[in-house]
């Protein structure tokens, strides 16, 4: 059988067809086109049969006529209503493909909507996830120190060491302890900010600061270096009768800060997981920050917590850990003296210092026992404020009950 090719007037698709062949449908856009009743020059004629010439003749018939152009087909054929047919449904087909396509086009956005709204949520989910988990993460630890130092000056009680103790525990707890120098509040006569003078309005408002946000992991430090002295207790919470009291620079005017409300200010407020430390190197300082617990060590090492609670009086944190350690008991006095370095300082300061720059991971009861070993070492050389013959015997007290020779010392 012969054969001839044929271009397809809408892909350009090249195909071979029968020669007698009236019409072609193109195998890949399937759009039938009527063919001219002649064969022209861009068709080739493959003969297959001996009967081609015959077939060429009755092509070459007038059975149809044709005229295309670019947008319309008219054919015109007595015999043939299925190419007519077919060519009416051209121009339809050709719209259903344009509709196709413009249905999987308006489909394709769609989808690429719901895309962009699927990652759009899924980041603002990520984004509420990282919020929780900020707010849930523990903050960081936080510390804080309050240095109180008061000498006196221009008046018969003057002391010479206290700015000095100041100024070495300010030292010690940045280069030893990881302070941070923006975090420690220095109060002395030294200062040049008005509000750094250890008056007892600015002593208040520095301890608030202390426990301010506090919260579980957070170290605090209160270090006072001054006077102290004993006061008649007024409501009844004091097993020996007196309040301990600190003395501010402006104290014979505006009165002493008395142990209740330091309790109230940097005790009680303590959260579970925070942990205060006071150093309080005064006279008349055992139970200075009022804590319910004061630990008695022998010199071999035994000892044992004395209960110092009154039944209706609360004396202990909100959960939080409060540790003191004072300069004496309260009915003994305390003293400065220049045997350790040569110029004045607090017994209780220079001996904690040492203590723990010497040994940095000790117990408290190995904290304990080592100062009151430096202090008794120079107490012939101590300048004290009361009788020369008076003890000065550091002490522990402790808003709860701890193995002192198991629990380490960390501030």
């Amino acid at each position: 059988m012969a054969t001839r090719q044929e271009k397809c007037k809408w892909c350009n698709a090249m195909m071979f067809i029968q020669v007698n062949s009236n019409t072609l449908e193109c195998h890949q856009c399937r759009i039938v086109t009527i063919l001219p009743p002649a064969i022209n020059a861009n068709s080739n004629i493959n003969t297959v049969s001996p009967s081609a010439n015959t077939t060429n003749r009755n092509i070459n018939g007038s059975r149809f006529s044709a005229i295309f152009s670019n947008s319309n087909i008219i054919a015109s054929g007595p015999s043939d209503t299925t190419a007519n047919s077919k060519i009416n449904a051209a121009p339809n087909i050709r719209a259903n493909m344009i509709n196709t396509i413009s249905a999987h086009r308006n489909s394709l956005w769609k989808s690429v909507a719901r895309v962009h709204q699927t990652v759009n949520r899924i980041q603002q989910v990520q984004s509420l996830l990282r919020t929780q988990a900020v707010l849930m993460s523990p903050a960081p630890v936080q510390r804080r120190a309050v240095l109180c130092g008061v000498t006196y000056k221009r008046t018969p009680k003057a002391l010479e060491g206290s700015i000095n103790d100041v100024l070495n525990m300010k030292r010690f707890l940045i280069e030893n302890m990881g302070f941070p120098y923006a975090t420690i509040v220095v109060l002395t006569e030294d200062e040049k900010d008005p509000s750094r003078i250890p008056t007892k309005s600015n002593i208040r408002e520095a301890l608030r600061w202390l426990v301010q946000g506090c919260q579980a992991g957070d170290s605090l430090v209160f270090h006072y270096s001054g006077h102290g002295s004993r006061v008649r207790d007024q409501d009844g919470d004091e097993l020996d009768g007196y309040d301990s009291a600190l003395c501010p620079v402006d104290y014979e005017v505006e009165g002493r800060i008395i142990d209740d409300e330091i309790n109230e200010t940097i005790v009680r407020p303590l959260p579970r997981g925070a942990t205060l430390h006071a150093i309080i190197d005064t006279s008349f300082s055992g139970t200075f920050l009022d804590l319910p617990y004061m630990s008695r060590v022998q010199r071999d090492g035994y000892y044992l917590w004395e209960d110092q609670r009154v039944s209706r009086a609360y004396k202990g944190t909100n959960g939080g850990l409060a540790i003191s350690f004072s300069a004496c008991d309260d009915h003994q006095t305390s003293g400065h003296t220049t045997a350790f370095t040569g110029t004045s300082a607090g017994t209780l300061t220079y001996s904690f210092i040492q203590t723990l720059e010497k040994e940095p991971k000790l117990t408290y009861g190995r904290a304990l026992i080592a100062m009151r070993n430096k202090v008794q070492a120079a107490q012939k050389n101590i300048s004290r404020n009361g009788p020369d013959n008076q003890t000065q015997e550091p002490q522990l007290s402790a808003s709860e009950q701890f193995d002192i020779h198991a629990k380490q010392l960390s501030l």
